[in-house]
């Protein structure tokens, strides 16, 4: 197994090591996959099943929530600095998320001393309208 020091930061190499490293095994299970990563920035598609449904067949606000504290961590750690966790999330949610994948896309906004900042957005991933949208903070 890898060692913390040889998954950070997260990079495009990396990204699968460090999400199967950095995250609780309930985590994991939300699939999150095809990670597309740069330096603030990280991009994950959310598959769509039944395990992450209500009864109405839409993905429940709990998994997309996670899903955007997960990729944003990811996000976070594309730095040589390491975050202490999250301090804030507050999520929007603009249509039931139902019959497609989910794009999960995060862009930290500014890194300060103590502290940085992220938007997220969470798309279809075959049309592109906006499911959700949230804004993060990190401690640092």
């Amino acid at each position: 197994m890898k060692t913390l020091e040889q998954i950070l930061p997260v990079t495009a190499a990396s990204a699968e090591d460090a999400h199967a490293f950095m995250f609780a095994p309930w985590v994991k299970q939300l699939g999150l996959c095809d990670f597309e990563v740069r330096e603030g920035y990280v991009r994950a598609r959310l598959p769509e099943r039944d395990e992450l449904k209500l009864v109405t067949g839409a993905i429940c606000g709990q998994v997309i929530m996670s899903a955007i504290d997960t990729v944003a961590a990811m996000a976070m750690c594309t730095t040589e600095r390491t975050t202490k966790g999250t301090a804030y999330q507050h999520t929007h949610f603009l249509r039931p998320a139902r019959d497609d994948d989910l794009m999960v896309e995060v862009t930290v906004t500014r890194f300060g001393k103590a502290s940085a900042y992220a938007e997220a957005r969470v798309t279809f991933a075959s049309g592109g309208e906006l499911v959700a949208h949230a804004v993060t903070e990190y401690a640092f």
